[in-house]
């Protein structure tokens, strides 16, 4: 009998936790692993500066100890893959972070793949891990539509954000695959890959797919 796969989301919105639990719907397959989704209580409403990143490192390490022997993998729900490294150490079983595994999921869709991110400030932070992996070569480039976590609910306003910033780096900077560069923009994933008629990567879905590949292996 399979335990778990545990998405945590290191931010306290609950509904980023909703929406990555949506994401990974059609992951949960008969025979396969649960995939359970929860949210780090004492985390910040939002993930948005280097310093949030860094906060939550030890809560998120602390939770993997404890969950250790109660799942099979864990995905850290942020596009900053905060502590990823160190919850590797920490941890015995598989480790995933949603923007590496988004960005590797990217480049077997397409040839350069572009990012929406929340906020301009988030942008440098994305684009030194980019660097750090490696795959600049690979990035077409990293926009922001100027919304917070906690406003992405408001669909009226993300949404048609998400849309013009995706056109941008498809027709701008050449993307040809997208990565939405935040665990709360999930719901949004479907309309936005048919509205722009290129694909787009969802990066809590990309993470529990490989997940998924490490447990069965």
């Amino acid at each position: 009998m399979w335990i778990p796969i545990l998405v945590i989301n290191p931010n306290s919105t609950e509904s980023v936790t909703e929406g990555m639990d949506r994401a990974v719907e059609p992951l949960r397959l008969e025979g396969g692993p649960p995939i359970e989704c929860l949210t780090l209580a004492q985390g910040p409403p939002g993930i948005e500066s280097q310093e949030q990143a860094d906060a939550v490192v030890g809560p998120v390490c602390d939770l993997i100890r404890s969950r250790n022997h109660e799942a099979s993998a864990f995905v850290i729900g942020c596009y900053s893959d905060p502590g990823l490294s160190e919850a590797r150490d920490a941890s015995s079983k598989p480790v995933l972070g949603i923007a590496e595994s988004a960005m590797l999921m990217a480049m077997t869709r397409g040839d350069r793949f572009g990012v929406i991110s929340i906020l301009e400030g988030s942008i440098p932070r994305h684009e030194r891990y980019v660097r750090q992996l490696g795959l600049a070569a690979r990035s077409a480039g990293d926009r922001a539509i100027g919304v917070g976590v906690a406003e992405l609910s408001d669909e009226g306003r993300a949404l048609g954000r998400m849309i013009s910033i995706g056109t941008a780096l498809r027709d701008q900077d050449g993307a040809d695959v997208l990565i939405l560069g935040c665990a709360g923009m999930a719901p949004y994933r479907r309309t936005l890959e048919e509205t722009l008629g290129i694909p787009v990567v969802e990066p809590t879905h990309a993470a529990v797919t490989l997940a998924i590949g490490a447990v069965l292996g």
